[in-house]
């Protein structure tokens, strides 16, 4: 069984940073693609907006909305994708998800997210 466990989030003034972590543990071969969402109250999961991602290479892809202010990483050793956050605004409050596809036997690739962590930018 594979987790997703992220951390990190919290109540911030706008123009202040965060930095949040999402740890894969379980049975766990390969991952390729990780990558960051949100969603904001009111929107379904489906319509979750992808804010960045990163390949198993370290190739990285940003919405246009956190170009320059965020920052997305991994760490493979410890199979951990970060986002660290600064400028933040108050239109950037939402819950962030991690999410990531992960070989965890034979040839099959599953995607795996994260439960959530809050993030809430306001004075």
């Amino acid at each position: 069984q594979v987790q997703l466990v992220e951390s990190g989030g919290g109540l911030v003034q706008p123009g202040g940073s965060l930095r949040l972590s999402c740890a894969a543990s379980g049975s766990i071969l390969s991952i390729n693609a990780m990558s960051w969402y949100r969603q904001t109250p009111g929107k379904s999961a489906k319509e979750r907006e992808l804010v960045a991602v990163v390949s198993d290479t370290g190739s990285t892809a940003y919405a246009d909305s956190v170009k320059g202010r965020f920052t997305i990483s991994r760490d493979n050793a410890k199979n951990t994708v970060y986002l660290q956050m600064n400028s933040l605004k108050p239109e950037d409050t939402a819950v962030y998800f991690c999410k990531a596809n992960i070989l965890t036997g034979g040839t099959y690739w599953n995607t795996y997210w994260g439960q959530g962590t809050q993030v809430t930018v306001s004075s």
